[in-house]
């Protein structure tokens, strides 16, 4: 496998774009970007496609700081309980980096998906970062409000560098995950920087296409989870979105063509589908054609289509905003997530796990 260092010279520059800032504390104003993320025990206010309800409670971790591109970026990041065998010695951890929704922020998503508890529980680290204006560049085309559309991509990678520099995150499992817009954005990250993480998940979020598309540019392990009645952002995707002036909405692919496009970047062969209780699983598996194939020869790209599902994350006990529909109890999406990403050639687990 590459070690990060022969990641890292596949996009140079980024480490000299990082500066770290003082931890637990805000920027000065002079210092502050344009849109700067709320503290840590807030939640955005509801407006966008990602969920945000103001009703999030902050839990034990810590708010950091990191300076990209000239920008001061926030992000909220657990580490796994220290035990009495924990010492310097200690191997890397895993590494979750999630993407919270449209108007929302990292204190949203972490209550609704509950991922810092599951995870840390695992030995996983999870940094949950602020997007600038409550949201994500999860496709190309530059806009308003992002004239550089590669910012938040750039942003990420910078991360992913601090964290295994500092908090010793394994180079070799570092993971994304996010919801709708966030979880694009998580599909960006895969489709750019294959050769940067060991698998991705996204939770009611497609890969953007017309004059902002993203195209898969080689094999990496994916789970799309996708609400069957999603009302905000189809199953079959959003050919011509509606214009918004705030940000964008991008026309994305469908959840299974977004799906299939990671699988031929793959050179996966023929897709399997199985119906489970409550969702329809498509399986494609990895092969080892494509280049950088035989760095996860048993890895798979995974769709789970769940029944009576809306905008939502499956086995979240966060009541939706109105609208979003109904969220399914078929599946535990976290669980059900960091399941594949410790093992991506793995059965999906029963309902509720």
């Amino acid at each position: 496998m590459r070690s990060f260092g022969e990641r890292s010279r596949r996009w140079p520059g980024v480490l000299a774009l990082v500066l770290v800032l003082p931890l637990a504390g805000c920027a000065t104003d002079s210092d502050r970007p344009d849109a700067a993320p709320p503290s840590s025990g807030s939640s955005a206010a509801g407006g966008g496609t990602g969920g945000g309800t103001g009703t999030a409670t902050a839990a034990p971790g810590t708010r950091e700081q990191l300076r990209v591109d000239g920008d001061v970026r926030q992000y909220l990041l657990h580490r796994p309980a220290a035990t009495p065998a924990s010492s310097a010695a200690d191997g890397p951890r895993p590494l979750v980096v999630a993407f919270h929704g449209r108007g929302a922020d990292a204190a949203e998503l972490r209550a609704k998906t509950r991922l810092e508890k599951a995870a840390t529980a695992r030995g996983m680290l999870v940094a949950f970062p602020e997007g600038l204006g409550h949201g994500w560049g999860a496709g190309t085309r530059a806009t308003k409000q992002r004239p550089d559309p590669e910012l938040d991509v750039r942003f990420t990678e910078a991360l992913v560098e601090h964290l295994v520099r500092t908090e010793r995150a394994d180079p070799e499992r570092v993971y994304v995950a996010g919801f709708s817009n966030g979880g694009s954005m998580a599909l960006r990250v895969a489709a750019e920087r294959p050769g940067l993480l060991a698998g991705a998940a996204s939770v009611s979020g497609q890969l953007p296409t017309g004059d902002a598309a993203v195209e898969p540019t080689g094999p990496v392990p994916v789970m799309v989870v996708y609400g069957a009645d999603d009302p905000v952002r189809p199953l079959a995707g959003l050919p011509s979105p509606p214009p918004d002036p705030e940000e964008p909405i991008l026309a994305t692919r469908s959840a299974r063509d977004t799906a299939a496009a990671f699988a031929a970047a793959g050179d996966a062969g023929e897709p399997v589908t199985r119906e489970e209780k409550g969702y329809d699983r498509t399986v494609w598996r990895l092969g080892t054609g494509a280049p950088g194939g035989d760095r996860r020869p048993d890895g798979t790209v995974r769709l789970l289509v769940v029944e009576d599902a809306g905008h939502t994350w499956p086995g979240s006990t966060v009541p939706p905003p109105e609208g979003f529909g109904p969220v399914s109890k078929a599946l535990d999406a976290t669980d059900t997530i960091l399941d594949f990403f410790a093992d991506p050639d793995s059965p999906d687990p029963g309902p509720g796990h």
